[in-house]
């Protein structure tokens, strides 16, 4: 269970604490601490299943853990932003969208695993998730790198962060909704399995009603052949 891959997607959840901590110091370096803590926790999000496949280390524990440390690590980076205010108020909207979406696929996953359906990630959702680590990184790194332009101090990074921050959140608005589509069709497809189940049922009853009494068919009544012996036939016979 303790190999490199499960340890490097445990290491995503034990650094959500002290990114939190960093980030309210309040402090030029902290942030960029904090910030670099984020980018290597993402990077560990590719590594722990690229060495899980190549060295044959895949296991229960790192299939369960692993999901649940990428949300843990992109809501807490979420809140934290939003907490500290370090986007503007116009940018709670595509926070809001990557929250309820990583519920939303959250439960869609647990149903359809109940089911035994699989919701493999698509290629944009990958994309998706690039777009986003991205602009978590650039935005908790909004502290440094601020240029005075018109007498107006800006963050750039933090500028560039919110600008891809509302493209994840197009992206992750149709991800969410491409998911949801398909588990809709998925539960459409057992609904009409089982209209078509008792159809015939339902106009078996419909005739009975029709015709006011039950139509059963009997089958035809079977002659009765006689089996005589032998003996007995040749007495008939000589009679």
């Amino acid at each position: 269970m303790y190999n490199l891959p499960n340890i490097l997607t445990i290491s995503r959840i034990v650094v959500i604490p002290v990114i939190f901590l960093s980030i309210y110091i309040h402090a030029v370096w902290w942030s960029v601490f904090a910030a670099v803590l984020f980018i290597m926790a993402a990077i560990t999000d590719y590594f722990d299943g690229y060495l899980a496949r190549s060295r044959n280390e895949t296991s229960a524990f790192g299939r369960l853990l692993d999901p649940i440390a990428d949300k843990l690590l992109v809501l807490s980076a979420l809140l934290i932003i939003v907490a500290n205010r370090m986007v503007d108020e116009l940018s709670y909207i595509p926070v809001g969208i990557i929250m309820c979406r990583e519920v939303l696929v959250s439960g869609l996953r647990e149903f359809l695993a109940e089911v035994k359906v699989g919701m493999p990630v698509t290629r944009l959702a990958k994309w998706k998730t690039g777009f986003q680590m991205t602009a978590l990184s650039m935005i908790l790194m909004s502290r440094v790198g601020i240029l005075e332009i018109g007498g107006t101090y800006v963050p750039v990074w933090g500028v560039l962060g919110e600008v891809l921050l509302w493209v994840a959140g197009v992206l992750t608005f149709i991800t969410g909704y491409d998911y949801f589509k398909k588990s809709l069709d998925y539960v459409r497809s057992v609904e009409s399995e089982k209209a078509v189940l008792k159809a015939p049922a339902k106009t078996a009853v419909k005739a009975e009603k029709a015709g006011g009494k039950k139509v059963v068919k009997k089958s035809p009544a079977k002659k009765k052949v006689s089996k005589k012996s032998p003996a007995k036939t040749a007495k008939t016979a000589a009679k």
